[in-house]
């Protein structure tokens, strides 16, 4: 089968950081459904772990954390699909990505496609839905009022992959304002049409604008990037009991300002459940499916924002190469081999 890989993890300058091979197709057994892959979508995982993790040796690794297709095969252990149905899911870190023809993936992991998106279009969703959706409803609690806190969520990144998503979600879901940063006229634009209530500018000061909207502290804060940049603002913006949550990687994080106002701190990262086989790994299934209904329903729209043809190694290098820029709005997606 095609596939795009790599062995030597490095910079995606060189000759070797992406190439197109030919793997053998693996088969499903237990709970894992071999899924023939029609379009995948590009995450800032994709390029971390390709710069900072090497192929087991005399091996490839194969990235890709977003994929829709149908499934082919089921082990023999599947509950829940069958060959013929159309799927979509993020996958596990320690597993071999979905940059290949067929995909082997825990059924637990996975959804029913949107049934009014085309393939590229859901492509877009399943990592940046799931994290999203994580954060806001399994780490800050959104639902569950803060205090005095002003009924508001701050998102830092609104346009980029999960922010998109973020900001939808809250809408669809609850009755929080939301306050969305971007710095740029068309990221602006761009997360108001996804619903931001208020847009302020991260290239300046946050807590000053966040408190110029006059609506009160936030009860919630979530970071999808920089935030090593924003800590003293998001400190001095959010409601005193708060919850800060984040989802991106400093090198160091003096987090002794939060506990002045008691806030409470939320990491997420989306592969844990299936990094350790949790208890409740099938929570990203069924959050899948109502991401879905959502979908199809009208309420949520997919964040893809450009789709390259066919999925390979030169077209990869592109998607990496604009989300390492830092510039990227929305979702980049590859369609078929």
């Amino acid at each position: 089968m095609k596939a795009v890989a790599y062995k030597v993890a490095g910079e995606l300058d060189r000759q070797d950081a992406l190439v197109d091979v030919e793997l053998e197709r693996p088969a499903a057994t237990g709970r894992d459904i071999l899924v023939e892959v029609s379009a995948v979508s590009v995450n800032p995982v994709d390029y971390k772990v390709r710069k900072g993790v090497s192929a087991e040796p005399g091996q490839w690794k194969v990235l890709g954390w977003d994929a829709v297709g149908r499934v082919v095969e089921a082990g023999e252990n599947v509950r829940s699909f069958k060959p013929g149905d159309r799927v979509f899911y993020a996958g596990s870190l320690i597993r071999q990505g979905a940059n290949s023809q067929y995909h082997l993936v825990d059924e637990r992991l996975v959804g029913h496609a949107p049934k009014s998106l085309s393939d590229a279009e859901a492509a877009a969703l399943p990592l940046t839905a799931i994290t999203a959706w994580e954060m806001l409803f399994d780490r800050l609690d959104i639902r569950k009022p803060v205090a005095g806190g002003a009924r508001s969520i701050l998102i830092i990144g609104g346009a980029g992959g999960v922010g998109s998503i973020a900001i939808q979600l809250v809408r669809a879901l609850t009755d929080l304002t939301v306050i969305a940063t971007a710095s740029r006229p068309e990221t602006q634009a761009w997360v108001r049409e996804l619903g931001a209530h208020h847009v302020v500018d991260h290239g300046r000061p946050l807590a000053e604008q966040v408190e110029a909207l006059g609506i009160g502290a936030p009860s919630y804060v979530f970071s999808t990037t920089e935030t090593h940049r924003h800590l003293a603002e998001i400190i001095k913006l959010i409601a005193p009991q708060g919850r800060f949550g984040l989802i991106d990687d400093p090198q160091s994080l003096d987090v002794t300002g939060f506990k002045r106002k008691a806030v409470s701190i939320h990491w997420e990262l989306m592969f844990t459940r299936s990094l350790f086989e949790t208890a409740d790994m099938d929570e990203q299934g069924k959050l899948l499916n109502e991401v879905a209904r959502l979908v199809d329903g009208g309420q949520i729209r997919t964040t893809v924002t450009e789709v390259l043809r066919p999925i390979n190694a030169a077209n990869l290098r592109q998607a990496h190469a604009v989300l390492e820029s830092g510039k990227a709005r929305g979702k980049i997606v590859l369609e078929r081999f």
